[in-house]
């Protein structure tokens, strides 16, 4: 236990601070951190909250974009990490402190054969991750995090310790998307682990403004959500210097993960997405989990072990929004969102595409509701290095400028959002006699028709 007259305090609240917006002397501070080194110890810190009427704040990770976890007290859960590996049973017990890293550097330490369809920042704890719906690059393929969790256990308002079959499907639909930390304390998710081929291909390539961009941008549109499930192509849009002096443009930049060799992605490429121009050298091939560390921007070639790192590469101050789109948007409105970029300057925008396995799951099958329909989701995403409310106050803001030039291209009625790309913007909960009508504002963009189900789940396992 470690409260604000003890030395060692300040070290143990911003070792996973992810964001320096709250990492700053006006940031609401709890009166404990609790590092709990055995699931007792969360049982107890559970019984004493309620005692006490003190509010419980999760930490998995530390990755909550908008600092959820910081005020009150904290329950640190980063020494509950273990990640035991069936490789015959093709399973895992995950641990919710431990982080995806570990998850991919565990799987691999057992097989080349098998992966997990998460996130591809290794330093996020897998409570929050997987407990929000986390996603990423082989979802096309496999789905989410949470299709592939097949057991829980959690401990509930009362500090008993429950497993799928004691806690009800109620309860474990509901952690699987709808937020963890609504519903008790998660400790731990069994996961179904997925194959993946000895090798795969990846291959970043970059285009200008200048290079055509239009063309391939809205080719992409056309074709990532129809290509092959083994394929994922990432877009990310940023500004860039321009080729003369004082001249800004924009970058969109392609990012693959093709699950296979490099000589049936250049095969599938040149049939379905000649406007790239893909080459071979263009293509690297490797294994699954060094695919990891390429997508989190690792140099080609390092170890496996830099997955085990709890430090991420940067840390910056951040603000992020999310959105979806169903329809195509034209080329003028793509070259209108890119001039007002480079008004902007600083937001950039990625987009993750969605078709494949994504469009056969139902929406209610979890609490995260966004699948057929969806072409792909939006990350709106601003950094900065200057401290302080002003500076936070600007770039915030520039990210909302974004946001709202976007309007006429993405989802409406609700405009969806994405639980894991926290945004208060969105909506707040005070907590009081209008606590459901206040969260229903939000939670439908979250949740769409599914928030009234969670709601239901919530009020019968923590009145």
């Amino acid at each position: 236990i470690y409260t604000p007259n003890k030395s060692s305090y300040s070290n143990v609240l911003q070792s996973y601070i992810r964001n320096l917006r709250f990492n700053t002397s006006d940031t609401p501070k709890p009166i404990l951190i609790l590092t709990a080194l055995h699931e007792s110890h969360v049982q107890a810190a559970i019984v004493c909250a309620q005692k006490l009427s003190v509010q419980m704040k999760i930490r998995s990770g530390g990755h909550d974009y908008e600092g959820i976890s910081y005020p009150f007290f904290i329950l640190d859960m980063f020494n509950l990490r273990s990640v035991d590996v069936d490789i015959e049973a093709e399973t895992a017990w995950v641990q919710a402190g431990a982080t995806l890293g570990e998850v991919y550097y565990g799987i691999a330490a057992k097989s080349k054969v098998h992966g997990f369809p998460a996130g591809v920042c290794p330093t996020v704890g897998v409570g929050g991750h997987l407990s929000g719906g986390g996603y990423g690059n082989m979802m096309r393929k496999y789905g989410l995090t949470v299709d592939n969790v097949v057991d829980a256990r959690i401990i509930n308002v009362n500090g008993e310790i429950l497993d799928r079959e004691s806690m009800g499907e109620d309860l474990f639909w509901a952690i699987r998307g709808g937020g963890g930390a609504s519903f008790g304390v998660v400790l731990a998710y069994k996961i179904n682990l997925v194959r993946v081929p000895e090798t795969v291909t990846v291959f970043s390539v970059p285009r200008t403004w200048e290079q055509n961009a239009t063309d391939v941008v809205y080719k992409w549109e056309e074709v990532a959500p129809q290509l092959h499930e083994d394929l994922f192509i990432r877009l990310t849009m940023d500004v860039v210097n321009g080729t003369k002096a004082g001249e800004k443009t924009i970058r969109a930049t392609f990012i693959a993960l093709f699950l296979g060799d490099a000589q049936r992605l250049l095969s599938l490429m040149s049939n379905s997405f000649p406007e790239l121009g893909l080459r071979s050298s263009d293509c690297i091939e490797m294994s699954w989990v060094e695919s990891t560390l390429f997508w989190t921007n690792f140099p080609i070639g390092t170890p496996a072990d830099a997955l085990l790192s709890r430090t991420p590469q940067v840390l910056t101050h951040l603000k992020r929004k999310s959105d979806y789109v169903k329809q195509i948007i034209p080329k003028d409105g793509l070259e209108l969102i890119w001039r007002r970029m480079i008004e902007l300057e600083r937001p950039m925008l990625t987009f993750n595409p969605y078709g494949g396995k994504m469009g056969e799951i139902p929406a209610t099958n979890t609490p995260f509701p966004h699948r057929a329909g969806n072409l792909w989701k939006v990350q709106y995403a601003t950094n900065w290095d200057e401290d302080g409310d002003e500076a936070a106050r600007h770039y915030i803001e520039l990210t909302r400028k974004l946001y709202r030039y976007m309007t006429p291209f993405v989802s409406k009625n609700p405009r969806e959002a994405f639980l894991n790309y926290r945004d208060l913007d969105l909506g707040i909960n005070h907590n009081g006699d209008e606590s459901y009508e206040e969260g229903r504002v939000y939670g439908v963009k979250y949740f769409k028709g599914n928030f009234n189900r969670l709601v239901e789940i919530k009020t019968k396992v923590d009145p």
